[in-house]
């Protein structure tokens, strides 16, 4: 078994796949109109063929209060993968992104927390 789709809610599907693909650098895998709605998926674009990040829309009554007790406590709501957590944080500053934690190093790995625009912490890391 593998993961095949995971999502993020994001309040603005067009922002957030700005902010996914311009900044972050995924790639759209499916944009598929479904009502007001999309089905829109982003992937790396080092593995087109892996796990699809859905970003859903936040319009669930749920998800407001989830998302809102995350962001207060500091708890991201998904975690990347990157080769050099300092070196993606210094790329990601320069591009205006707002963090919330700088990278931090522990003992297994380094972290990093950004704000993703859209409603959302995202946690970068490497594992050593």
């Amino acid at each position: 078994m593998k993961i095949h789709l995971t999502s993020v809610f994001v309040d603005d599907q067009a922002k957030a796949l700005r902010f996914y693909t311009d900044v972050l650098g995924f790639v759209k895998k499916h944009d598929i109109p479904l009502g007001e709605d999309r089905w829109l998926t982003v992937v790396s674009p080092e593995d087109p063929d892996g796990t699809q990040l859905l970003l859903e829309p936040a319009g669930h009554p749920a998800v407001r209060q989830y998302r809102t007790a995350l962001a207060e406590d500091g708890i991201p709501l998904a975690s990347f993968a990157v080769d050099d957590v300092r070196a993606e944080f210094d790329r990601l500053r320069g591009l205006g992104v707002r963090f919330t934690q700088e990278p931090l190093d522990m003992d297994t790995n380094t972290t990093a927390v950004l704000d993703d625009t859209c409603g959302n912490l995202i946690q970068i890391i490497h594992v050593k």
